[in-house]
């Protein structure tokens, strides 16, 4: 199994990853969510085998979302892309931090940050608090 991490632009929370992702499944023939992107994964079999998307926002990884399946779409421009299909559940992450990169990459599972659990759920931070809890060891 690989995952898969990407830079959600554009996204301030956790919530406006949520609420966009909604916002858009709404418009998918089976309401899931997805990430449209140029590149085929070449790992495609690792990452259907219980890969999750890791999102990055402004700076840290703060969730995931499990990969349900790759779909080939063909652009307004006949260019092939692959729809990266997503379960609808948002798994709130330990923040981890990150650098800017494009696309998307490859993540093992060993270096993917834990996922919190029921109990650790809490109100929304502002990702930049949810860094500086995380760097003491608060979070």
């Amino acid at each position: 199994m690989i995952h898969l991490i990407k830079l959600s632009v554009g996204t301030e929370s956790y919530g406006d990853l949520a609420r966009w992702q909604e916002m858009r499944s709404k418009e998918m023939p089976d309401a899931l969510p997805r990430h449209v992107t140029r590149m085929w994964p070449k790992r495609e079999a690792e990452v259907l085998d219980g890969g999750s998307m890791y999102w990055v926002i402004k700076g840290a990884v703060l969730c995931r979302q499990r990969i349900i399946r790759l779909d080939e779409v063909i652009g307004h421009d006949g260019i092939r892309r692959c729809a990266i299909v997503l379960d609808p559940e948002l798994v709130r992450t330990a923040p981890a931090p990150r650098r800017p990169f494009q696309g998307w990459r490859y993540l093992k599972p060993e270096d993917a940050p834990a996922d919190l659990s029921s109990t650790e759920t809490r109100e929304e931070l502002p990702p930049s608090l949810e860094m500086k809890l995380s760097e003491i060891g608060v979070l």
